[in-house]
Parts: C-alpha cells; structure tokens; sequence
C-alpha cells in the first residue's frame, strides 16, 4: 500500500468538540505522551491543552487509568484480561477473533457487522480505530490505559457516545533502551517481545519493537480432536521523533500485525428438539455441555486478521499557543469462514467473509497556555472511510436430509408436489441442495466533518467553569450486490398450495352466507390443521415456511431506498470543577453526545415495514399497497425489518469527589446517565436484528481507592453499582422490554488489588500482586426466554515477580486462578429452533515469564 501518497490525501481538516479545558485535557492526553524514559506515573496524565502535567485526582472528569506497571504486575495477556482491573469495563470476545466488545456503564460497542459502528470510541496514540478489528493489536511499550466513562462526543471527532478507550504508547527516547522478554504458560502459551529504542541524532531518536502471542485452544473439536480458541498473532512498529526546532516535534509511527487463528470456541448451553434431527442424518453435539469446552464441528474456523497504518503528530508551539496535528491512513482485512451450526453435521457447508476496511483520518487543534483565567481549544476532525464485504454462506451436503429430519420426512416426500404446483419457477437444483444459499457484496462509504472547541474560564482561584461544543456532520453511502440461490426459499408457498387446492377441488372461496373465521375464505393462507373451520379448508405447505432460511433480498439502492445517509447534530457541554483544597477536588458536569447512524451490512438488511407490506400476491385479495410494490420491486417472500438504525443521542449529569494524601487516594462519581434511540443489533437464530431503542439508561456510583499503610504495600478497592433499564423499548426483538432491566450488566461490580515490595537484599526485591474481580448474579441475555441463564463472576489473579538491579525479572504467574467457568454471551442456536448455544469464559491460565530491561 502506498502509504505516503494516502498520508498526504489524509491531511484534511474538521472535527471538533468542545468542553472544559480540564476534561479536554484528559481526552487528548493521548497526544503529548513522555519519553520512554519518563516515569510512567498511573496517576498522572498528561495535559495537552495547558502543556503541563495533572494528576488523576486533579482532572474533573470520570476516567480509570491503567499504567503499564500495573498491566505488567496483573500480568494483562490481552484486552479481555484489562476488564479485571477497571470494573466498569467489561471486554468480550464473539465469534471471530476481530470481534471484540466493550461495555462501559452498560452500554455496549456491538460487532458481528461492520456497518454498524461502536457507541465506544477507541484511540491508539490519538488515531480513531473504527472497527474492533482494527483495535485488538498487541502494543508494546504501553504507558498507560485511560478508560474515560459517558458521552465524550465534545471531545472526539467521531462515535464515542458511551465513553473512549484511549491506549497509550510510549515515544522513542535519546538514551539507549528496551527490553526483551519471554513467557511460557499451559496449552503451550509462548509470548516473545522485544523492543529498543535510542538516539539517531541530536535531533531524531527511534524505536523498533516486534512480538509474537502463540497458545493451544482451549476448546476441542470432538470430529477430529482439533483444537479451537487458539491464540496465533504477532505485530511490528517502528517510530521516529524528529525535533528540528525547540518549538517542532514530529512523531511518526508505522505498525503492522497478523492474526490467524480458529476461532472462537461456541458450547452448546441446551440441546432443544432438533438434537434428534441432527443426530439421525449422522451428526452430533455435545448438547449441554458447553463448560465442558468440547463442542462437535465438521471443519475448523478460520480466522485471518491483518492491521497495518501510519501516523505523524506534528506539534508546533507559537509562544503561548500550540498547534497539533495527527494525520493517519490504517487498512485492515479480516478473512473467516466457520461452521456457524456448530455441530458434527454439514448443514452449513460455509460461512465465509471477507471484510476490507481503508479508514483516513486528519484531526488539527490549536490549544492556549495563557497565564490569565481563560484557556482555550479549537480543532476540528475528518474521517473517510471505504468498507468493501464479500461474503457467501453456502448450504451443506446434509442440509437436504437435516430438513427432512425436522420435517418428519415430509420435506422430501412432498418436494415433487411442490416442484409442480410451483412450476412457473425455473427451479436450479434440488431443495436444499450443497452449495445453495446466498453471495453478499457490499460497498460503504462514510465520510465525517467534525469541529470543536473548549473554553475554560477561572472565575477564582481553584474554580473553574468550563464549557465545551461539538458540531458533527456525518454521510453514509451503502450498495449491496447479493444474490440469492436458495431454490426452496424462493418459492411462494401461498401461491403454490392455491394451486394445490384449485387441484383437489377445494374452493377458493366459501360459498355465499358462510360465517365464522374470515381467514378461512382464503384457504391458501390458511396453515393446517384448520381449528376454526373445515379440515380440509388448508395449506398443507405452510408447514414448511419456517425452514424457508434464505429468503430473496432486494439490493439497495432502488427506485425507492436510496442507500443514503446524512446526519449532523451540535453537541456540548457544562462543567464546573473546584479545587476545595490541596487534597480534595470537587466537580459537577452536564454533557450531550452523539452517535451517527448504522447501517446493516448483512443479508438481515430488509425495507422498512413504512415501505413494503408482506404477502403473496395468489391471496385472493388485494395486498395494501407500498413504495416497493408500486415500484414494481417485490419479490416472492421478501420481508421487512431494519436497512439501519438512527442516531444516537446521549445525555449525562455527573457529580465527583477525587481527595489524594500521602497514603491515601479516592475518587468517586454519581452520575444519571441516559442515550436516546440506542442502537441495539441482536443474534436471534436466523439472523441480526439492527433496532434503536427508545431509550436506555443507567444510574450509578463509582467509587475507587488506594492504600498505602506502609510504603511495601499497597492496596487497591474500586466498587461499581449500575442501575440499568430500557425506559422505552417498545419494538425490541424480543417484544416490549421498556421498564426492564438490560440483559448482561451486572448491579454491582468489585475489584481489589494488592501489591507488595519486599527488598531480599541489595540487589533484588520481590514483588507479591494479587488481583480479584466480582461482578453480581445478572441474567446474561435480554430475551425473556432465557431469564433462567444467569451469571455470577469471580476472577483471581496473581503473580509473584522477583526484579534484579541490573534489569532480570523472573516472573510466576495466573489468571482466572479458581477456574470459574460461565457464559458470558448466549445466544439461540444457527438453525436449530429451541436449542441456545453460548461462549463460555476462557480457563484458568499460568506460566512464568523472564524478562530483561537495559
């Protein structure tokens, strides 16, 4: 890729947001990062709008911060590990290895679909990373995690309506350093990195750093003994600083890394009736035995991940103004194909996508350090975004037999009949035939404009008023190229039993003066049996609809559905922060977001039900006319759902208390958080359903502290409590959930930590750290169907770490110590009516590691 030439087409402007200079400074403190051999502080961040360092308790705004000593001393393996130290994260990890969620205050990124775009932003030394995909690397030389909770629209340029993960790398620094380092744990878990960094010139310092991430899966494929949830990765980054001037500072930084992995493991939760169909074609499944993590599949999952990019911050410091700017072009391509019915059987034969995604971005803000009361931001922000999917699901070679077992043997048996009381279809092929089923091609474009600013106003010494803005300009263009070959799914059964009946002689109408149920005047719309008139007043070959799984789709755009978005909406923000004393800060902020719509990039994308009304024309009675039929654009069994879900809109009011003595730190927040049409895309057997709740809210306490009783020791506490409800969900898929709790997000969230320092000699010091994480009993899905599955987590870690003055540390190490197994997402089965499958928690891990620093 011609990174250069889309480095210069990158640098554009707009984007731009606005509120308080002190939260601002939190939001981009990404920005200014120290040098590798700056102490890396957890409770200092660094404040780019005033050029000047702040500690955690002096920045009014809610924010967790992670420092790569505590991410080392946790022994943090990946991103899910991180949700054991910040209580209100949680991380989880779906059917792909690019699938990787994020919850903050329950509200949730989504994945399984690249056109709907997270409410979580997530940023890598100040660059937007859209799509999980390409927000899962392996970073070396991390220096902090700053987990920022609410809205952040007035401080990003793009989707962070329910808070911001900013990650933190350190820059290369003028004295020679790095480190190398080796772990080995069970399942054959081998982690290698290595880094360095150092001086080029009086004026350029570099740093190169690689690793690899290799484990055994944990899960087991029955077939054939294969393993599944594996770990297979590894990354490269170079980066160069380059300071021609006192008041120049470039930082440019090119990564790339590659995932190839099988994954990810999916247990069975509970075996409904169509484990019997299954079995009697030669299949099998593990039914119920999901925590076993042993599952039956007939090939192993593929999954193929690459990310690669590059960026340059250019800061320029005029006085008491400072400019930056940080243009960046990423690409990322996920690969997969799984069997996605998760048992021995070949029912699906394929499920493979393929996802491009070419993502540039340009931000450019101009910051004040004045030495009177006022202090401003101004920025801006531009995206645009090309995502290209190529994705075929294909039918399997039981997939004839499967159907047939679930239909009792009428499937085949009646499939001749059909095929002639259908004759007008051109029939390709035998009903359920392998290699049917259905080829997506989708191509969105997205393209964002964003300003912002921030104006901060010290009314009197210790107070300060701030005030911020975010206008936003978001437009989407979507086309879809899918083409259907599913015979059975095509056919008009209404139409085909008219024919059927016409043929035994049953009237298509009752004679004059009859009387009862009305639906039965048109028996071809009536299933069989018939409990409200005659027997033989029926469809027999309704019975099959429900096994009718691809039915057409109508590709957008068309004379009716344009295939277009465009949204802009002003966001801002109020706070007010008082430095009560040299220990205690108090504050109180009211702030807006915004998330732009979605779009469903997936053969579950269907017109609305305002443009297209059901039903086959062979009623007998006229159908209400829509858009879509008027246009001339209805086909046989095509439905209605969602093409996208509208913005969000998001609200919060938070009040927070943050003291700090010298053995003594906490903060705490009370906040009534609330978003407007939340986007909400759910797994519901057959397919996605992309909907916009009414509204969702939480209400909550977070409280965190540390402890220092003795300079060897220090203790950690942090307690979330969450209220969280659908206020207005009217038209969910799973019925009307307003006034009920969400689903997955627990009331109360704990985390304690403890470390202890013990110098054995001169030379080398040992290093106890132990880890608990506790989140209450919660119901995992918000279908009502499953209110029985339910779960409670209690995780341990810990690690023991002797560290040698000349730069060895050993290390012993393990996480999920008890081996707690739960199921942190379930779902109903692909295909298989009243069976639930689900993804089981990984297994207790452990190992040693060496590492050496100079």
């Amino acid at each position: 890729m011609n990174l250069g030439n889309h480095l210069l087409k990158a640098a554009m402007l707009s984007s731009i947001s606005i509120a308080s200079l002190s939260v601002g400074s939190v939001a981009f403190a990404q920005d200014n990062t120290p040098q590798a051999s700056d102490e890396a502080d957890e409770n200092v961040i660094i404040v780019t709008a005033t050029k000047r360092e702040q500690t955690l308790q002096e920045v009014p705004v809610a924010v967790s911060v992670t420092s790569a000593e505590a991410i080392e001393r946790s022994q943090v393996r990946d991103l899910r590990d991180l949700q054991t130290l910040v209580p209100t994260l949680r991380v989880g990890q779906f059917q792909e290895s690019a699938q990787v969620s994020f919850i903050i205050r329950g509200y949730s990124s989504g994945a399984n679909n690249s056109g709907i775009e997270s409410s979580i932003g997530v940023f890598i030394d100040g660059v937007y990373r859209s799509r999980s995909a390409a927000a899962i690397s392996d970073l070396p030389n991390l220096q902090r995690v700053e987990v920022l909770r609410g809205p952040q629209s007035t401080l990003y340029g793009k989707n962070s309506s329910a808070g911001v993960i900013s990650i933190v790398t350190a820059a290369p620094s003028y004295e020679y350093g790095g480190s190398a380092e080796i772990s080995y744990g069970n399942r054959n878990a081998i982690v290698a990195r290595a880094d360095i960094t150092g001086p080029i010139s009086d004026n350029i310092a570099f740093s190169l750093a690689g690793g690899i991430n290799k484990a055994d899966g944990y899960g087991t494929n029955l077939t054939d003994g294969s393993k599944t949830s594996d770990r297979n990765r590894w990354y490269s980054r170079a980066q160069l600083l380059i300071e021609p001037t006192e008041n120049v500072r470039l930082r440019i930084i090119g990564d790339y890394d590659k995932i190839d992995e099988s994954c990810c493991f999916v247990g069975n939760v509970f075996g409904g009736p169509t484990v019997a169909a299954i079995r009697a074609i030669g299949g099998n499944i593990n039914a119920g035995g999901g925590l076993s993590y042993s599952e039956y599949q007939n090939f192993s999952a593929e999954n193929n991940v690459t990310n690669g990019g590059i960026s340059m911050q250019a800061d320029y410091e005029m006085g008491s103004l400072n400019l930056t700017s940080i243009s960046a072009y990423r690409e990322s391509r996920n690969k997969t194909n799984s069997d996605s019915d998760f048992s021995g059987a070949d029912i699906i034969g394929q499920n493979r996508g393929d996802v491009d995604i070419v993502t540039k971005t340009q931000e450019l803000r101009l910051t004040s350090d004045f030495d009177g009361p006022f202090n401003f931001l101004l920025g801006g922000f531009y995206m645009n975004e090309n995502i290209k999917r190529d994705d075929e699901l294909l039918l399997g070679r039981d997939t004839r037999n499967y159907l047939n077992a679930l239909t009792a043997g009428q499937f085949l048996a009646t499939e001749p009949l059909i095929r002639v009381v259908a004759g007008g279809l051109a029939f390709a092929g035998p009903f359920g035939g392998e290699g049917q089923g259905r080829a997506e091609k989708w191509d969105y474009d997205n393209e964002t404009f964003s300003v912002f600013g921030t104006a901060d106003l010290e009314i009197t010494d210790g107070l300060i008023v701030t005030g911020g803005f975010n206008y936003t300009k978001d437009k989407k263009n979507v086309v879809s190229n899918i083409a259907v070959t599913d015979v059975f799914s095509a056919i008009d059964l209404v139409q085909a039993g008219g024919v059927l009946l016409a043929q035994a002689g049953v009237p298509a109408v009752l004679p004059a003066g009859a009387v009862g149920n009305t639906s039965i005047l048109y028996p071809r719309i009536t299933p069989c049996p018939n409990t409200d008139g005659p027997a033989q007043i029926c469809n027999p070959l309704l019975a099959f609809a429900p096994i009718q799984f691809i039915p057409p789709f109508l590709n957008i755009p068309n004379a009716v559905e344009n295939g277009r978005s465009s949204d802009d909406k002003l966001t801002y923000s109020l706070r007010v922060a008082w430095e009560a004393s040299d220990n205690i800060n108090l504050y109180a902020s009211y702030g807006t977001g915004f998330k732009s719509t979605s779009w469903n990039l997936s053969i579950d994308s269907r017109p609305f039900a305002a443009d297209f009304v059901p039903g086959s024309l062979a009623q007998g009675a006229p159908i209400a006319p829509s858009a879509i039929r008027t246009a001339g654009l209805a086909t046989n069994n095509l439905t209605t759902g969602t093409r996208y879900a509208d913005p969000e809109k998001a609200t919060v009011m938070e009040m927070g208390l943050k003291a700090k003595w010298d053995s003594v730190a906490f903060n705490l927040t009370i906040f009534d958080q609330s978003i407007k049409d939340f986007q909400g895309n759910s797994f519901i057997g057959t397919g996605f359903v992309l909907t916009n709740a009414g509204k969702q809210s939480v209400k909550g306490l977070e409280f965190d502290s540390s402890f220092n009783p003795i300079d060897a020791l220090e203790l950690r506490a942090a307690v979330v409590y969450l209220d969280a409800k659908y206020d207005s969900y009217p038209a969910s898929q799973y019925g009307d959930l307003s006034g009920k709790s969400v689903g997955g997000v627990p009331e109360w969230s704990t985390t304690l930590g403890a470390t202890y320092t013990a110098p054995l000699n001169d030379d080398i010091s040992l290093i106890l750290n132990a880890d608990y994480s506790y989140q209450s009993n919660v119901k995992i899905s918000d279908d009502p169907a499953y209110s029985q599955y339910q779960r409670e987590v209690n995780n341990l870690g810990a690690s023991a770490t002797l560290v040698a003055e000349n730069g060895v540390q050993f290390s012993l190490w393990a996480r999920n110590l008890t081996n707690e197994k739960y199921f942190y997402g379930i779902f109903p089965s692909v295909i298989q009516d009243g069976s639930v499958s689900g993804y089981p928690t990984q297994p207790r891990t452990f190992g040693a590691s060496v590492k050496y620093k100079f």
